[in-house]
């Protein structure tokens, strides 16, 4: 389950009452379009209904069933975020925006280049760019979509190019573990040489190749890695 510091209170008013739950900020949009998807035990700080979480108010059976229609857990968390809302202090949702807004900056510093340069742009200018372009961050919607917002907004901004990179690397066999973890995302093919060493070939967004080169040599400075 969610930590009861890291849940966020979600509220419906109907009939003069609250009802209420604590959940996971990471999963609320996600949990929106598709409840079946989430695993309500990581979901849900408790599996309970409160009138007031902090009074620790619990409403009875008959009124849940009045209210809901339903017993079901499941079913009343839809509801409940559905017709309420998600209740966050300033500092919570300070928070939020300021973690999503990160987690947007990286996306696009990974995915992206200049196409003059070919090179990621420094997070530094994206962050500039979208102060001035006054893109404003939900701190619910998924990352996916606030990141597709995000790049039509800047593109008019700062040239960005979405590349993709193939490397061909050669790894010593004793740092196969290690770099297979890293690798395995990217994989295309991969062989076992004579000589004991594994070697593969991946595609990558371009913006990721240094960081990604950068893994592998720290596993073994005897690594080979070639840009196809």
């Amino acid at each position: 389950m969610v930590s009861l510091d890291d849940a966020v209170l979600a509220r419906m008013e109907k009939g003069g009452k609250r009802y209420e739950l604590l959940v996971d900020p990471n999963q609320v949009d996600e949990f929106k379009s598709d409840p079946q998807s989430i695993d309500l035990n990581q979901f849900l700080a408790m599996d309970e209904v409160f009138h007031d979480i902090r009074g620790g108010e619990r409403p009875t059976a008959e009124a849940i069933e009045n209210t809901f229609g339903t017993q079901d857990i499941l079913e009343i968390a839809k509801t409940i975020l559905d017709k309420g809302s998600i209740q966050l202090t300033t500092a919570q949702r300070k928070a939020r925006v300021e973690q999503m807004r990160q987690q947007i900056v990286h996306e696009i510093h990974t995915m992206a280049v200049d196409p003059k340069t070919k090179s990621p742009h420094p997070k530094t200018r994206i962050e500039l760019a979208l102060d001035e372009s006054r893109y404003s961050v939900d701190p619910f919607k998924r990352l996916d979509d606030q990141v597709k917002l995000a790049i039509e907004v800047l593109k008019p901004m700062i040239p960005l190019s979405f590349e993709s990179v193939r490397l061909a690397l050669r790894v010593p066999g004793s740092a196969y573990g290690s770099a297979s973890r890293i690798l395995r995302p990217y994989l295309e093919k991969e062989q076992w040489l004579e000589n004991g060493s594994w070697a593969g070939i991946i595609e990558l967004p371009a913006g990721m190749k240094d960081v990604i080169i950068g893994k592998i040599m720290r596993q073994s400075s005897e690594t080979e890695v070639k840009e196809l």
